[in-house]
């Protein structure tokens, strides 16, 4: 069981990795339909990214945008394997 987990995650951590390369600089949906009603300088935000735009601040090229994407994983990972936990222990 521990060695499927280790590839999945493994595999997680490769298409992050990769997979952030391609993410697009252009707007999505949300933001260009701000952008063209002219509301998109009013908007705002309740939850802070910790990476936006997949840009790690002080980190230049494409490495910044696999890192944000790697992270983006481990955290990801972290967090449900605490909620798992704290699951587990109310049983």
């Amino acid at each position: 069981m521990k060695k499927r987990i280790f590839l999945w995650i493994a595999v997680s951590v490769f298409i992050a990795g990769a997979v952030s390369l391609l993410a697009s600089e252009h707007p999505d949906g949300y933001e260009k339909a701000g952008e063209q009603l002219g509301f998109i300088d009013r908007a705002t935000s309740y939850l802070h990214s910790p990476f936006p735009d997949y840009v790690i601040p002080g980190v230049d090229s494409w490495v910044s945008s696999s890192l944000a994407g790697i992270i983006g994983v481990a955290l990801t990972f972290v967090i449900f394997l605490l909620l798992g936990k704290l699951a587990g222990k109310r049983r």
